[in-house]
């Protein structure tokens, strides 16, 4: 059976995760700004051991053998989240979804919001893994990038789909064929978390943003643009305003995109690369526009009505937070049962309200706007189809890809 080589963080990799998990999208809750530095610290403390010791070899995805499944005698599931990505009762105490969910089938979830960022989360069950051993989770919910390595290694178990109707029938085409993983054999996404133009209405005298071409030549914007400090975000927005596709770009068209963000670097243009702290800037007009997260945008224009958002004609860049059944976990098809229901729209609707993100499920818009009307139309929470068809992803990448790109993108942000 072939295997795998160990797989080493370089340094530039080390570099680009500290940045997330210091003020990118890893420095954010998935609903608020609330993780802490101290979070910030331990996963730093994971990325040490990461790259100290090499994540070991292990089998191609698909040959991990299956576990015992002791679903029918053991009605639970031990289920590991993120902060603040789960629906909660006024009393800021229950979980409705998940309190419906064990009425309706007995089965008692242990619910654990231990995931703080990918790559510490990686560190805590990566032993386990590499050592074929249940890591007492039967569901986790990870950033894709990391999903994709973990089935690449062969530490997810392949779903059975005859337990998942409502999750075939219901994803949203858009989430249904990532590179990483195709026809959805090991994941189904939680969320979606699109890349958008984000602009102050009253910085750029009115005008509406809705281009990269805008933000890196519009002379009225020279010293007021930003764009985010996440290669896959930034890059991948501007591939697209180059007419590439993100999900097949070559060397040379990533070195294009590089060089086109450099000029802009070079002329002044380009104020700054940011993590998450665009928003305080963007909020106050000394960012006029920039590339942001849609769910910054969103608790933004809670307080401010003068952010917008734009979708650029060319497209715009999508990831996701995925739901995986770790290798040797002992309740399996629990844990598909679960991941089932929260594709039912009533279920899915009530999450939605919550958390704020892309919702991947057809079909919910009647049901949100049961709950909240504004949130039903909000594209940034249901992509309407238009904006669903210009949704693309960032592809995978090899280690010796991710070391290279990561390389030259820390010197154009000067990292």
């Amino acid at each position: 059976m072939e295997q795998y080589e160990p797989e080493r963080l370089s340094a530039p990799q080390l570099a680009a995760m500290r940045r997330s998990i210091q003020d990118g999208r890893g420095a954010l809750t998935r609903r608020s700004l609330l993780r802490a530095s101290g979070a910030a610290a331990l996963a730093l403390g994971g990325l040490g051991a990461l790259s100290a010791c090499g994540i070991p070899p292990a089998a191609r995805a698909g040959d991990a053998a299956a576990s015992d499944d002791h679903s029918a005698a053991e009605k639970r599931i031990n289920f590991s989240n993120w902060t603040e990505y789960m629906d909660v009762g006024e009393d800021e105490k229950s979980r409705p979804t998940l309190d419906a969910f064990t009425r309706r089938t007995g089965i008692e979830v242990k619910y654990t919001e231990d995931i703080n960022d990918n790559v510490e989360f990686f560190g805590k069950i990566k032993p386990q893994l590499a050592a074929g051993q249940d890591t007492g989770r039967d569901l986790v919910i990870v950033t894709d990038w990391l999903a994709a390595r973990i089935i690449r290694l062969g530490w997810a178990q392949k779903l059975d789909h005859a337990n998942l109707p409502h999750a075939f029938a219901n994803l949203s085409a858009q989430f249904r064929t990532p590179d990483w993983d195709p026809g959805r054999a090991y994941s189904y996404p939680w969320t979606g978390i699109p890349t958008v133009i984000a602009y102050n209405e009253k910085a750029t005298g009115g005008r509406k943003v809705d281009s990269v071409t805008q933000l890196l030549d519009d002379p009225k914007l020279k010293g007021k643009v930003s764009f985010l400090s996440e290669m896959r975000d930034s890059v991948g927005m501007t591939l697209l305003d180059m007419g590439k596709d993100p999900g097949s770009f070559s060397d040379a068209d990533f070195d294009a995109a590089v060089g086109r963000m450099q000029k802009g670097v070079d002329t002044e243009q380009i104020r700054r690369f940011t993590g998450n702290d665009y928003t305080a800037d963007l909020s106050k007009g000394d960012i006029a526009a920039c590339v942001a997260w849609a769910g910054d945008i969103i608790q933004l224009q809670a307080d401010n009505p003068a952010i917008k958002f734009s979708i650029p004609s060319a497209g715009y860049i999508t990831s996701s937070d995925n739901m995986l059944i770790p290798a040797k976990a002992r309740h399996k098809t629990n844990a598909e049962k679960l991941m089932d229901y929260y594709y039912e729209p009533p279920v899915a609707a009530r999450l939605a309200a919550y958390i704020n993100y892309v919702c991947p499920v057809d079909g919910v818009a009647g049901e949100l706007a049961k709950i909240d009307a504004s949130m039903a139309s909000n594209t940034l929470i249901l992509p309407d189809r238009a904006m669903a068809a210009k949704s693309r992803s960032f592809r995978s990448l090899s280690a010796e890809e991710e070391t290279a790109y990561e390389e030259k993108f820390a010197k154009l942000i000067g990292a």
